[in-house]
């Protein structure tokens, strides 16, 4: 026999989870300390500057 379910209770419960999800999924997003965030910021920069330094300009006495 199957059993009893009571819709209401399933349709909040099932919200909840959806936001349980939601907020979790927030946490790892935006859940990190300042410190964290300086550190991933200067990584990215270091990166940029270096890839920078490495590009390949064309001479500018080749243009004539």
């Amino acid at each position: 026999m199957a059993d009893i379910v009571n819709l209401k209770r399933a349709r909040k419960e099932k919200a909840q989870r959806e936001l349980e999800r939601e907020a979790a999924a927030n946490r790892l997003r935006f859940g990190r300390t300042k410190a964290q965030k300086t550190t991933d910021r200067d990584a990215a920069e270091r990166s940029r500057q270096s890839l920078d330094g490495k590009q390949l300009l064309p001479d500018e006495s080749d243009k004539s």
